[in-house]
Order: C-alpha cells, then sequence, then structure tokens
C-alpha cells in the first residue's frame, strides 16, 4: 500500500529536496540539482514567485521508504494571461511501480479540482527559469545542469494515468567549427555599423553585474509569448542575478547595446558544469561549493549555452549571428569542442534557425504532458 505523505516539516523538506540527487546518484546521465536551491524554492521567503504561486509537495512511502515526491503549482498569474485553468506538476520522481506514481498524481490531481481547475500539465515550474519538459528522447546523453533526467519508464506511466502530449522542447549538440568563418566576421561587422550598436564583451564579474537586470527585464520582453511564461519581477530578478554571478564566466557572456547604450542583445553560456555537480552529488559541503565555483574556469570540452535573447524590434536583423559569433571564438579560444543548447520549443523555428551556419544533432527531445480533471 502506498502511502502519500504532504511535505509539512523541516526534515520532510529536506527529503524531497535530495530525493533526485539520491534516486538518480549510480545514473552517469543525471546531472542532480543543487539540494540547497531546491529546498528553498519552496519556501515563500526565498522564492518571490510565491507572491503569484502557491505549492504543495508530496513524499510517497512504500513498505515504510520514501519511494516518490511530487509538487503541484499554482501559478495564478499565468493562468490569467493564458486564460487557462491549470495546475502544474513538477519535481516528479518516482520508482518503476504504477501504483506509487498514480498515488502522487492523484494528491496534486484532487488539490487541483478543490480548487475549481479544470487540467493538470506538466512538468513546469514555478516560472520559464525553472526546470522544464520531461526527458522523452536521449537517455544515453548527459543531461545539463539546467535541465531535468528521468527514466524511461517515466513515459509509460504517464500515458497509463491519461496524459497525452501538451508540447515538445527540442535540444542540440552543436560542433564548434575549427576554424573562424570569414563570411559571418563580415556581416557582423556590417551590422553593427549598419545599426549604430556595440558589441560588449566584458572581461571581469564587475563588468558584468550591471548588465544582469538588464538582461532579465530584456528575457521579459524577448520570451513572453512563449509557452507558460510570466513576466519576472525585480524580486525574481534580483533572485537569479544572485545564483547566476557566482557561476559566470565573462568570456561567455556578450552583450549588444544600441547608440543610446540600451541593452538589445544578450547571450549567456557556461562551460559544463556537470562535472563538479554530479561528483559533489547536488551539495555544496563539504567541498561542493569549491568545485561548483571554480567549475566556471576549468578546463572543458562542453560549451552549456543557457539564454540568447534579442529586442523583437531587432531580430531577424543579424543579431544573434553576432552574439553566437563571439561566443564561438572565446570557445574556439579554451579548444571548446561541443556547444549544447538548452530546451528550445519545437515550434520556435526562429531559435533553430540560429544553428543554420553549424554543424547539429538534435540529441533529446522533452515534453510538457497535460490531463483533463
Amino acid at each position: 500500500m502506498v502511502e502519500i505523505r504532504e511535505v509539512i516539516t523541516k526534515r520532510d523538506r529536506r527529503i524531497f529536496a535530495a530525493f533526485h540527487a539520491y534516486m538518480y546518484k549510480d545514473v552517469p546521465q543525471a546531472i542532480p540539482d543543487l539540494v540547497s536551491d531546491e529546498y528553498n524554492n519552496f519556501l515563500p521567503s526565498k522564492n518571490p514567485a510565491f507572491d503569484y504561486c502557491r505549492a504543495k509537495q508530496f513524499l510517497a512511502y512504500k513498505d515504510g521508504r520514501c519511494v516518490g515526491r511530487i509538487a503541484g503549482i499554482i501559478n495564478d498569474a499565468a493562468n490569467a494571461k493564458w486564460e487557462t485553468e491549470r495546475i502544474r506538476f513538477t519535481r516528479v520522481d518516482f520508482i518503476d511501480d504504477l501504483e506509487v506514481s498514480e498515488a502522487l498524481f492523484k494528491a496534486v490531481e484532487d488539490w487541483g479540482r478543490a480548487e475549481g481547475l479544470s487540467q493538470i500539465h506538466g512538468p513546469i515550474g514555478f516560472c520559464d527559469m525553472d526546470q522544464e519538459g520531461m526527458l522523452v528522447e536521449g537517455f544515453d546523453t548527459v543531461g545539463m545542469f539546467i535541465t531535468i533526467y528521468n527514466h524511461p519508464y517515466y513515459i509509460k506511466h504517464l500515458e497509463s494515468h491519461g496524459f497525452v502530449k501538451d508540447i515538445d522542447w527540442v535540444e542540440y549538440i552543436v560542433k564548434m567549427p575549427e576554424k573562424p568563418d570569414p563570411k559571418i566576421n563580415e556581416l557582423s561587422k556590417l551590422v553593427l555599423k549598419r545599426y549604430k550598436l556595440k558589441l560588449v564583451e566584458p572581461k571581469s564579474r564587475k563588468e558584468i553585474r550591471p548588465y544582469i537586470p538588464k538582461t532579465f527585464r530584456l528575457l521579459n520582453i524577448c520570451y513572453k509569448e512563449l509557452y507558460g511564461t510570466v513576466e519576472l519581477s525585480h524580486a525574481q530578478i534580483m533572485k537569479y542575478y544572485n545564483q547566476f554571478i557566482l557561476l559566470i564566466n565573462p568570456e561567455y557572456i556578450k552583450f549588444i547595446e544600441d547608440e543610446e547604450g540600451e541593452l538589445v542583445g544578450f547571450g549567456l553560456a557556461v562551460p559544463s558544469m556537470n562535472r563538479a555537480v554530479k561528483k559533489s552529488n547536488g551539495r555544496l559541503f563539504p567541498f561542493g561549493w569549491y568545485r561548483i565555483l571554480r567549475a566556471p574556469y576549468q578546463k572543458a570540452e562542453v560549451l552549456d549555452l543557457y539564454l540568447v535573447g534579442v529586442i523583437p524590434k531587432m531580430q531577424n536583423k543579424g543579431l544573434t549571428a553576432i552574439l553566437l559569433n563571439s561566443m564561438t571564438e572565446s570557445a574556439r579560444r579554451n579548444n571548446i569542442k561541443y556547444a549544447e543548447t538548452g530546451p528550445e520549443l519545437e515550434t520556435n523555428t526562429q531559435v533553430q534557425a540560429l544553428w543554420k551556419h553549424y554543424e547539429t544533432k538534435q540529441h533529446k527531445r522533452r515534453r510538457c504532458w497535460v490531463k483533463d480533471l
């Protein structure tokens, strides 16, 4: 028999936050979250998303052992913006036991019905900066620090419980060219000159700091029409600013300003954090903090592409080519062999067109599922 417990105590919160890292510790492809961040994400005092979200966490026990977890999120801002009546599920993990997964989803579904909602969808988090999408292809490839890894049997469970596809994200591995492309270099110069733009290539974190809040404000504009997004508040921007600033290597941060000094484009990439986070199993202590803070400056073969954005009025004018060309040059100098994209909506052909000048392979796919309540 499966027992579902709502997470109330600090002990329960710790078990919930560490469950994924524990469950996947022996799976080489699974990169854990930082357990401390996961703990704090569900504290209203630490996560400004609770200004417009409500959340509940649940643990599943069988034969006295914790065998699964799930959280439900009611994002009132997203429901208002997209005119939906949905509850989100997130942080879902379970052993290969249909009774366990059914009990976990039932806990979230029951809460959604009690609140008068008509659908459940996920995995999707508090906002677009949170992890989203269940892996459905690419189980034999190593994950990214910012994405979800799950066992293949999760698909069978979701289908068995009546979930269907809502939308997919795809991810690409991008081979770094061995030599500069003269055509792209010339295009970059022409675009900068034509539109009176300036490419900013920071040399230190100190130079980056003033741009981070601007970057997130621009991100609000660039990503506002993407699936399930809501605008990040100032408090959320500062939360992610404090999280990101210590993980940044200035060589892979690029900005474009117009002639008035306004930010019109940005690119953010980080040398893969996988080795440091996996070795520490998502924990900062006793030595995880040291490995993780050093990781952005360690030699790596893979560059993780986190964010690229251009203000709408300047899109399709070559700014993304400038940003990617500059990041490619930085990667080449440091012997980076490949770049890996974050999840891109399968319908976002504009983003996928960015890779037309590169040798690429779509190697992962992840899914957001939906079910009527």
